[in-house]
């Protein structure tokens, strides 16, 4: 071959199931055995059009789950995309609190005892970030979505992931060392996943005791969390490397470059390049579904097909002026 509040509790739930109609005369692909995608935070945005582009890619037999916060949205997105012309597989839709370790642990041993595994894992779920609200505030919230659900998605899914598949996590081009002070940067780099996780929740800690911007981190909350989310992918990639690639398996963090989504909107003033979700999409598929894998791509962050150099970046300026702290 990525928010609102959650009513989930701590099991996700299936809210619907529906089954296109377009069957494939491909006899080798209807003889394959189905495998199973999942994508976090499915709902809207980049998300749903990943699940779009799956729904498409893949085969009848096939099963991509649609997984969100709020069983009504949830519920409408995936009979939306079950429906949709060019979809060819399955489409289910489940309640996922991805801040909820023990749910997300739990449905991933429900694939494995389904299914025997899942073939592609796509952790883009985030919480809403707005620059006129506190970042203190915000942090929690965000920090327990985009970080505690990558964390409990690798840990989870990573175990779950059958020989040839693919393990994703939409992080962005912001999430390199550079962005970082040099002062912080030997948290994230070379770190264990156990080590990325004490680093953010020290972080956390310094961001309510107000003392976060004294000892050298962005004010902008998003910075950190992303490099600690690159930080994350390469903790679990390292210590996998070697059979994955043997078995022909991905796990990346990967950039879909600047999408035109409400959640971004109101951090860039210059949107003349940015992607419909759609758009930003491809980019990602073309990972999911390439034949083989690079091995230059296993373990980092990946945006159009290439390499982002985890020693890059610069700190940045504009969305820190946006900002409350």
């Amino acid at each position: 071959m990525t928010n609102t509040a959650s009513t989930a509790g701590t099991e996700s739930t299936a809210v619907t199931e529906s089954t296109v109609a377009t069957v494939s005369t491909d006899t080798t692909e209807a003889a394959r055995p189905a495998r199973v995608a999942l994508v976090t935070g499915a709902n809207q945005g980049l998300g749903r059009a990943l699940v779009e582009g799956l729904a498409a890619r893949m085969a009848p037999q096939d099963l991509v789950l649609l997984t969100g916060r709020h069983a009504g949205r949830v519920a409408d997105a995936a009979r939306e995309v079950a429906e949709a012309p060019a979809t060819r597989a399955r489409v289910e839709g489940r309640v996922l609190d991805v801040a909820d370790a023990g749910a997300v642990a739990a449905l991933a041993a429900e694939l494995a005892e389904r299914h025997g595994g899942v073939d592609v894992v796509v952790s883009n779920a985030i919480a809403p970030l707005l620059p006129d609200r506190s970042q203190a505030e915000q942090a929690d919230e965000f920090i327990d979505v985009a970080n505690g659900g990558t964390h409990a998605v690798l840990r989870a899914f990573g175990p779950a992931l059958r020989p040839g598949g693919r393990l994703l996590v939409v992080a962005s081009g912001l999430g390199t060392l550079g962005f970082l002070p040099p002062r912080l940067q030997p948290l994230f780099d070379g770190a264990s996943l156990e080590q990325v996780e004490y680093a953010v929740e020290s972080w956390r800690s310094a961001v309510h005791a107000r003392t976060a911007v004294e000892a050298g981190w962005p004010v902008w909350v998003n910075i950190p969390s992303k490099v600690a989310q690159v930080a994350a992918v390469r903790a679990v990639a390292d210590g996998r490397r070697e059979r994955d690639l043997a078995e022909g398996t991905l796990v990346a963090a990967v950039c879909p470059g600047m999408v035109d989504t409400r959640a971004s909107r109101p951090w860039f003033t210059d949107y003349s390049g940015a992607q419909t979700p759609a758009e930003a999409a491809r980019a990602v598929l073309d990972l999911v579904v390439a034949d083989g894998v690079d091995p230059a791509h296993y373990g980092e962050l990946v945006q159009f097909g290439k390499v982002l150099p985890w020693t890059g970046g610069a700190p940045l300026t504009e969305q820190e002026a946006l900002l409350t702290p």
